[in-house]
């Protein structure tokens, strides 16, 4: 196990290293921050945004927590929204989860981990919402897959439907809210086929996903 001092070693090794290929990029990179991303995902340490699309730093916005949640009344998640598309100007939002989330499994499970519970009772709804979908898997293994798909399905459209993403659409500004799946197993990204440009799009691009996927048409 690393220690402390391990991982400052490494922070000087990695800026002499950035330094060395690119004397200028510090500098720049200390004048603004410009990402044309706005990345909502899991806080799994095996989900780190900008290495697995291979962008360096200053590339991506990032809000994490537990499952990717997007909830309304998240005043964190709210505010990285915000200052995202209302001052860095963010094109696109990327809501991304990962097959194998040990927060979707604890939903689907119905464990109970302490204090953790009441935030993972938005994927219980999820769950819940689905479950004829979910009643269709054989086994664990798949439900789980299945959820962790559909959670961020469902997450596209909570983002989609908060007041600062609609108010954005509204004064023409281009934004697009998009849905994808990372794979622990073998580190590639699946597009889960959910873009929405603007409000009159969501209602579409949301049915058409749960269609897809569960091969039911779920209630708009």
């Amino acid at each position: 196990m690393n220690s402390l001092k391990d991982l400052i070693a490494n922070n000087r090794r990695w800026a002499e290293q950035v330094t060395a290929e690119d004397p200028d990029f510090f500098r720049q990179l200390s004048m603004q921050q410009a990402p044309r991303y706005l990345w909502i995902g899991c806080s799994d340490s095996r989900v780190p945004a900008t290495q697995i699309v291979d962008l360096p730093p200053g590339e991506i916005f990032v809000h994490r927590n537990v499952a990717n949640v997007v909830v309304h009344t998240d005043l964190n998640a709210l505010s990285t929204i915000q200052f995202s598309v209302d001052v860095l100007k963010v094109e696109h939002i990327l809501v991304v989860g990962h097959y194998g989330c040990g927060g979707v499994g604890a939903a689907l499970n119905e464990d109970r981990l302490g204090l953790i519970d009441n935030w993972l009772r938005h994927v219980g709804d999820v769950k819940q919402k689905h479950r004829s979908a979910l009643a269709k898997l054989a086994d664990f293994p798949a439900k789980h897959d299945r959820l962790c798909e559909l959670n961020v399905i469902e997450q596209v459209r909570h983002v989609s439907q908060t007041t600062i993403v609609r108010d954005a659409w509204e004064r023409g500004q281009k934004l697009t809210v998009h849905g994808w799946i990372y794979g622990l197993k073998d580190g590639h990204i699946t597009d889960l086929g959910i873009d929405v440009p603007g409000n009159d799009a969501l209602v579409d691009a949301y049915v058409g996903a749960i269609e897809r996927l569960t091969g039911e048409r779920p209630e708009a």
